[in-house]
């Protein structure tokens, strides 16, 4: 099963869950208790591998200082990249050859390209601490022309290249700005791990084997790191989760879109496939995506409303926080010709303030472009400031007010 297979059939399972459970899940956040520190939900945003691959001149990276400080002046106070474990942890000083995972999108490199992780890695944390923002470590386990991510044969050497990598960061005294570690980018994906045995894929997450290694994985980083929230993040159905399946688990970091909904409805009808090297898909969405969205904007908005309340659910269900990076709209976008911002922001705007509402998310980010790279969305900073005051101003429900997650907000 491919990424967009299992995203399409998780997102029918998310609707269908919030209409058995929408009463309960529309909760808001409980009452504040007394004299205890109010602590709010991070607004965050993913800046994956683009961090460091995307260094070259207008790629948006290229002046940390910049980038971070725009960042702020948006409102936000957390990120998501990712430190390459497995390539860290082979060799910290070495320069290292990536080759492109497609050149349709504006996430990292378009082609070949050269990265050197270490003091980069730290220098990046360090000004994010100075500026109060905090660190989600997340990884897609990027290809370079060794394919040196083929190496990672057992959950063992998962884990130990993650406690070398967590190792130099604690060493440089920056521990303390990381947030949480997610192991895999959406487990066990084809794309992010490939490496897997027996061979899994999107949807495979709860198989004995896919589960036996991730409790194994955690379990190792624990140890050494005991401190710190430690996940996989997913893009599974939460009508799937069980406490079991997720004992290891600190939060959940759930990826979810409108354009997966209802059997990936929205892409079926716009002819988008998630096209790697390929023009044609980003054709398809000049042709149909905003007129099939202002078609039928309510509807659209209750599918993922929908999505959003099942998750809620799925969260009280297993007794864990909730989390997103990638979210709300669609989840392929750039600046394109003829390519709108507005509806984009419309649904995103919808997604953020309806997970917020609901108590639930310690972390909430605003879409999948919430970066320099992306100009006509990075340059509306009333619209990120608007939803990022939403998320630092939301009450966390009372019974999320504990652990490890909670602890480092």
């Amino acid at each position: 099963m491919r990424r967009r297979d299992f995203i399409q059939s998780a997102g029918t399972s998310i609707v269908g869950a919030a209409l058995l459970h929408a009463e309960s899940s529309l909760k808001v956040a409980a009452e504040p208790l007394l004299n205890e520190e109010r602590k709010s939900p991070r607004a965050i945003t993913m800046w994956e591998f683009s961090w460091i691959e995307r260094r070259w001149d207008g790629a948006g990276y290229e002046d940390w200082n910049r980038a971070l400080d725009e960042l702020v002046d948006r409102g936000y106070n957390a990120v998501r990249i990712d430190p390459f474990p497995h390539l860290l942890a082979t060799d910290p000083k070495r320069t290292w050859t990536l080759l492109p995972r497609w050149n349709t999108q504006d996430w990292g490199s378009p082609d070949r390209n050269e990265i050197q992780l270490m003091p980069a890695l730290t220098t990046f944390i360090g000004k994010c601490h100075a500026r109060g923002i905090k660190i989600g470590l997340s990884t897609w386990y990027r290809q370079d022309v060794d394919n040196t991510r083929m190496k990672i044969a057992t959950p063992e050497i998962m884990a130990q290249q993650w406690n070398q990598t967590l190792g130099m960061i604690r060493e440089a005294g920056l521990i303390d700005a990381i947030l949480y570690v997610d192991l895999c980018n959406e487990w066990p994906g084809i794309d992010w791990a490939p490496f897997v045995t027996p061979k899994m894929t999107y949807g495979d997450w709860q198989q004995p084997a896919s589960v036996e290694w991730m409790h194994t994985a955690l379990s190792i980083v624990h140890q050494q790191f005991p401190q710190l929230p430690l996940l996989f993040s997913v893009a599974s159905s939460p009508a799937e989760w069980t406490k079991k399946d997720l004992a290891g688990f600190d939060a959940m970091e759930q990826h979810i879109w409108m354009s997966q909904q209802n059997n990936a409805e929205f892409y079926k009808l716009t002819g988008y496939n998630y096209e790697a090297f390929d023009p044609k898909g980003y054709t398809n969405l000049i042709l149909n995506a905003e007129k099939t969205y202002r078609a039928r904007p309510g509807y659209w908005q209750s599918l993922l409303t929908a999505g959003i309340d099942a998750l809620a659910e799925g969260s009280r269900k297993v007794e864990l926080p909730m989390m997103t990076t990638e979210c709300w709209a669609i989840v392929d976008y750039k600046d394109w010709p003829m390519l709108k911002w507005d509806w984009v922001k419309d649904l995103c705007a919808v997604g953020t303030r309806h997970a917020a509402s609901t108590g639930r998310w310690l972390a909430i980010g605003t879409s999948n472009f919430c970066g320099p790279q992306f100009v006509g969305m990075w340059r509306d900073v009333n619209w990120h400031r608007q939803l990022t005051h939403v998320i630092r101003n939301s009450e966390i429900n009372r019974e999320l007010r504990s652990g490890k997650l909670y602890s480092r907000l």
